[in-house]
C-alpha cells in the first residue's frame, strides 16, 4: 500500500492536502488539478468524497481481494450443478412419479371414502413439525459459529431443498414402485424429510470447511446410500427403527465423521479464531435447539402406526428429552471448575434424549425406561463434548465441527442397543394384539424375540458399514480441487461465498490484515 500513495498515474494528483483519484480502477495519464473552492466546507466535502474513492481503489488490494478466487469459482460451478441436478430430477419425475390413491382425485373418489379417511389428516400435523425441525431446527442450531450464520442457514436450506426431491425418487424406487411408476403421498414427504435429516447431520461434521458444490455432491451420494441402507434394514431384515436411531442418526453421524476424516485439514489452525461463538450466535443456535426439542416427539412418532403406537412413541420421547436435559445441565456444571454451564452442552446434549429412543420409542419400554435412556444419553453426550471430541481431533484427525458424534453418533448407537434389548423381551403378554403392529414377524411366528434382537444388532452393523463406506467414497470425491473448497485460512467464513453487510466485511478485512502481517513477520 505504501507505494500506491502519491503515484500520479494510478491515483491522480497528490499534494497540499488534496487527493484526486482518477476513475476508480482505471489509470490516468494526465494528473487532475484541484478546483477552486474558496469555502472551507466545500473543500472538506471534496476531501471526504475523494478519500472514499481512494478507499475503494485500495480495497482491491486488500488481503480478502487477493484471496477472492474461491468466490468467483462458484459462478460457473454452482449454477451448472444446480441446473443439472434439477433438470435430471424434472425428467425423472415426469417419467416415473405419480400421485398415490389418496392424492389422485379419480382414484380416491372411486371408493366409498370420507375425507377423514384420508391419511393426510393423521400425518400432516406430524409432517409440519418434522419440516420445521429440518429447516429451522437444524438450520439455526448450526449458527453458533461467529461468522458463518449465512452459510449455516443458507446451505442447510439448499441441501434440504435438493435432498427432499432426490430422496423421493430413491425411496420411491425402493419402496413404492408399482406398475412402472413411483406413487407418492404424505408418507413420501415424511420419509424424504427423514432422509434429509441424515444429510444435515453429516453437514454438521464438515460445517465451515466445504463449499456448496461439495455439499450438493455429498448429498447426492448420501441420499442414495441412505435409501439403500434403509431398504435393507426395514424391508429385507425386518428391523424396527421408526424414529431413526440407526437409519438417520447413526448413519448420518458416521458418514459425516468418515467424510471429515478424509477431508482432514492439517493447517486448520489458521481459521481456529473463527471456530468459536459469540454471544448472539449462541443465542441464535439456542433457538434451533428449542425448536428441535419441542418437535422431537412428532419426529419419532410421525411414521409409526396411528393409535397406541404413535401415542406411545410421543410419550416416550417426551420424557426421554426431559431426563436428558436434566442430566446435561447437571454434568455441565459439575465438569466446570467454576461450576458454570457450557452453552455447547446445553445446545446439543439436551437433544440426545430424542435420539436414543428413535428405535425403541414405539416399543413397550415403559415410562421408567424412557427416563433412564434419556438420562444416560444426555450423560454420554455431555461427556463426549467435554472429553472425547478433543481426542477425536488430536489422535484420530477427525475435525467434527458440530460434534455430531456426541449428539447423534453415540446416542444413536445406544438407541440401537436399547431397541435390541427391548425387542428381545417382547412377548404376547406384554403387547397383546398390538404385537402385530410393533413386531409383525414375531406375532406371525416367523421370528422369535431373541432372533428379532439379533436382527436389530445386525442392522446396526450394516448401518455402520454403509455409513463408513459412503463417507470414505464421498471424501475422496470432495477432495477434487475444482469444487471451490475454502482455503485453510478462510474456513468458517461467510464472506468467501456470500455478499455480507459492510460492518461484517470491515471486521473480516481487519482480521485478514492482522493475519497477513503475522505471516509476513
Amino acid at each position: 500500500m505504501g507505494n500506491l500513495v502519491g503515484h500520479d498515474q494510478t491515483l491522480g494528483w497528490w499534494g497540499t492536502g488534496w487527493i484526486f483519484p482518477s476513475r476508480v480502477g482505471v489509470a490516468s495519464s494526465s494528473p487532475m488539478k484541484p478546483p477552486h473552492t474558496p469555502l472551507p466546507k466545500l473543500r472538506l466535502c471534496w476531501v471526504v468524497v475523494q478519500s472514499q474513492a481512494l478507499l475503494q481503489v485500495g480495497s482491491s488490494f486488500s488481503p480478502m481481494a487477493r484471496q477472492s478466487s474461491h468466490t468467483t469459482s462458484l459462478r460457473v460451478q454452482l449454477p451448472l450443478l444446480c441446473f443439472l441436478l434439477q433438470a435430471v430430477i424434472l425428467i425423472l419425475f415426469f417419467i416415473f412419479v405419480r400421485y398415490n390413491h389418496e392424492v389422485d382425485s379419480s382414484l380416491w373418489h372411486q371408493g366409498n371414502h370420507s375425507d377423514m379417511d384420508n391419511e393426510f389428516y393423521f400425518r400432516y400435523p406430524s409432517f409440519q413439525d418434522v419440516h420445521t425441525m429440518i429447516f429451522i431446527g437444524f438450520g439455526f442450531l448450526m449458527t453458533f459459529l461467529q461468522r458463518y450464520g449465512f452459510s449455516s442457514i443458507g446451505f442447510n436450506f439448499l441441501l434440504s431443498a435438493f435432498s427432499l426431491q432426490w430422496s423421493t425418487l430413491v425411496q420411491g424406487f425402493l419402496h413404492s414402485f408399482h406398475g412402472g411408476k413411483i406413487h407418492i403421498g404424505i408418507e413420501s414427504m415424511i420419509n424424504a424429510d427423514f432422509c434429509t435429516g441424515a444429510v444435515l447431520i453429516s453437514f454438521g461434521a464438515v460445517l465451515g470447511k466445504t463449499s456448496p458444490v461439495q455439499l450438493l455432491l455429498m448429498s447426492l451420494l448420501e441420499v442414495t446410500l441412505f435409501g439403500v441402507n434403509e431398504f435393507i434394514l426395514l424391508s429385507l431384515l425386518g428391523v424396527k427403527d421408526a424414529g431413526g436411531s440407526m437409519t438417520i442418526h447413526t448413519f448420518g453421524a458416521y458418514f459425516g465423521l468418515v467424510l471429515s476424516r478424509v477431508l482432514y485439514r492439517s493447517q486448520l489452525e489458521k481459521s481456529k479464531h473463527r471456530e468459536g461463538s459469540v454471544y448472539h450466535s449462541d443465542l441464535f443456535a439456542m433457538i434451533g435447539t428449542i425448536f428441535l426439542w419441542i418437535f422431537w416427539p412428532s419426529f419419532n412418532s410421525a411414521p409409526t402406526n396411528t393409535g397406541d403406537g404413535q401415542h406411545r412413541t410421543a410419550l416416550n420421547t417426551y420424557y426421554s428429552l426431559g431426563a436428558s436435559t436434566l442430566s446435561t445441565f447437571a454434568l455441565s456444571a459439575l465438569l466446570s471448575r467454576e461450576g458454570k454451564l457450557d452453552m455447547v452442552h446445553i445446545q446439543n446434549a439436551v437433544l440426545a434424549g430424542g435420539v436414543v429412543v428413535g428405535t425403541s420409542g414405539e416399543m413397550m419400554i415403559t415410562p421408567f425406561g424412557a427416563l433412564a435412556a434419556g438420562f444416560l444419553a444426555g450423560t454420554i453426550s455431555t461427556l463426549g463434548y467435554k472429553f472425547l471430541m478433543p481426542i477425536l481431533e488430536s489422535k484420530f484427525k477427525i475435525q467434527d465441527t458440530c460434534g455430531v458424534h456426541n449428539l447423534h453418533g453415540m446416542p444413536g448407537v445406544l438407541g440401537a442397543l436399547v431397541g435390541a434389548l427391548v425387542a428381545g423381551l417382547a412377548t404376547h403378554e406384554t403387547y397383546g394384539d398390538g404385537l402385530k403392529n410393533v413386531f409383525p414377524l414375531i406375532a406371525d411366528g416367523h421370528r422369535s424375540a431373541t432372533s428379532q434382537a439379533v436382527y436389530q444388532l445386525f442392522g446396526l452393523l450394516v448401518t455402520l458399514v454403509f455409513a463408513s463406506f459412503g463417507g470414505g467414497i464421498g471424501g475422496l470425491l470432495l477432495r477434487l480441487p475444482c469444487l471451490g473448497a475454502p482455503p485453510d485460512s478462510q474456513c468458517y467464513e461467510d464472506q468467501i461465498y456470500w455478499e455480507v453487510p459492510l460492518e461484517h466485511e470491515d471486521e473480516v478485512q481487519r482480521h485478514l490484515r492482522i493475519e497477513d502481517s503475522e505471516t509476513q513477520a
